[in-house]
């Protein structure tokens, strides 16, 4: 009976006991990271090679010096290293992408040409070394385009002006609204006859910079070349479109899909000490649309997922569960890493318990994403807590395009949830270089992945 009444009174003494030895551990953390970090040196490296050696799209030889650069980095670091094998996609953009607008100038009654930003979206046919030239028709979604009338499609260019909503707080809800139309128009516009798609650029940004990504062509449509216009430039189509609807435009694209190749993730491994066999996944994506130099999108992920270990492993610390930081390749027009991983891992049979990704750019951290039933989600929640004076929030919702496959088996996915507002600033465009990341902001980040997989390491999804 006394010992039972012992073992009561002690239980809450031993819980604030621990509770300040995370604490204690995970200021350390943060310490480190802010005042010897290293994630940023690592990113001017990963974006200088970009610059010497050409961007890091999959299948490219960028591509390939930052698996490279990836693997040597983590040997250096002292930690083992294997390359897994996964079969890309190799998209080129080609040298050639330019737009014109032929239009006419009530002012002068005479017509005008005037050129228009665009860059290829990601995975479109080329114009076949041909310029095409047609009338342009704006519409505000891909939907509108059934509306038209089927003779005026046919053999024009669909002008796509759809803008990200400026209502929503959350940019990323704004970008999910919008994407589609860069997604999908191509394939809508040539069911209907179209020759060419042009889409505003996913960015809440007014400037005079495109934006790319990954468009999908859908089995049974009629490939038709498809670009991007810069938001300015948008706006200046659609000016002259209304006062002249009959305006036409010229377009010359030679990007074009080239043969699938090799290459591979990258995965740095410590082994758990009390259950080895549950695996913690934390990682980015190295590959990285060929504008700008990948800082953000996804440079910064992979540099704080190496430094998360780095960080936890400086000390001596040794983690229950094993770790693994993986570089994932092809994220941006394929998924192709992701899949691949999530096949060997049922190969293999292993047992993914969570798996957290860095992939909204280095940012301010402000928050956990968490993708999971109730009870984790609460329990997680709970120890997270301790994050909470590093101004860190947990929210429902969480995860990642190259972690997402492991859901099937289960796994319980997490984002790192930088601040959100300047992102697609800079998303796939040329604007995505390293001096738009801010070294403390992007340590912090950093700091917060190290600090949730320490938590996720001791006690699992446990109260």
């Amino acid at each position: 009976m006394y010992k039972f009444l012992f073992a009561i009174l002690l239980f809450p003494l031993l819980i604030n006991a621990q509770n300040k030895a995370d604490s204690s551990f995970i200021r350390g953390l943060y310490t480190r990271a802010l005042v010897q970090g290293d994630a940023y040196n690592w990113l001017k490296q990963l974006t200088d090679l970009t610059t010497e050696n050409g961007n890091r799209l999959s299948g490219s030889l960028g591509a390939a010096k930052a698996v490279e650069w990836g693997a040597e980095v983590l040997k250096d670091n002292r930690y083992t290293v294997s390359l897994q094998s996964v079969i890309v996609p190799h998209w080129v953009r080609g040298g050639k992408e330019e737009c014109f607008l032929y239009t006419f100038d009530e002012k002068s009654k005479k017509k005008k040409k005037i050129p228009l930003t665009i860059t290829a979206l990601g995975n479109s046919i080329g114009t076949q070394g041909k310029t095409l030239k047609a009338r342009i028709i704006e519409v505000n979604t891909r939907d509108e385009i059934a509306k038209l009338d089927s003779n005026l499609v046919k053999g024009s260019v669909i002008f796509v002006n759809h803008k990200m909503r400026a209502d929503f707080i959350s940019t990323f809800e704004a970008y999910s609204e919008a994407v589609g139309e860069r997604i999908s128009a191509a394939t809508v516009a040539g069911k209907y006859g179209a020759i060419a798609v042009i889409v505003r650029s996913m960015t809440l940004a007014y400037d005079d910079y495109p934006h790319t990504g990954t468009l999908i062509y859908r089995d049974s449509a009629r490939l038709i070349p498809a670009a991007a216009i810069s938001t300015i430039d948008a706006d200046v189509l659609s000016y002259y479109l209304k006062l002249y609807p009959e305006s036409e435009v010229t377009l010359s694209l030679s990007c074009e899909m080239l043969p699938m190749v090799e290459s591979h993730n990258v995965i740095a491994e410590l082994r758990g000490t009390t259950y080895p066999d549950e695996i913690i996944t934390m990682g980015g994506h190295l590959d990285a649309w060929d504008k700008g130099q990948g800082a953000h999108d996804d440079g910064a992920g992979i540099v704080q997922s190496i430094h998360a270990l780095k960080l936890l492993t400086d000390n001596g610390w040794l983690p229950k569960r094993t770790i693994r930081v993986v570089l994932f390749m092809n994220e941006e027009n394929g998924n192709c890493g992701g899949k691949e991983y999530l096949k060997q891992a049922i190969i293999k049979k292993e047992k993914h318990l969570a798996a957290i990704e860095s992939d909204a750019g280095g940012f301010c951290p402000v928050a956990i994403g968490i993708d999971a039933g109730n009870d984790t989600f609460a329990n997680l929640g709970a120890h997270l807590a301790l994050l909470k004076p590093y101004g860190i929030d947990i929210k429902n919702g969480g995860g990642g395009v190259d972690i997402g496959p492991l859901q099937i088996i289960g796994t319980v996915t997490l984002s790192l949830e930088p601040s959100n507002q300047r992102y697609f600033d800079y998303h796939h465009a040329d604007t995505d270089v390293f001096s738009a990341v801010n070294k403390r902001e992007l340590e912090l980040g950093a700091a917060t992945i190290a600090a949730t997989v320490y938590i996720l390491s001791e006690y699992g999804f446990g109260k």
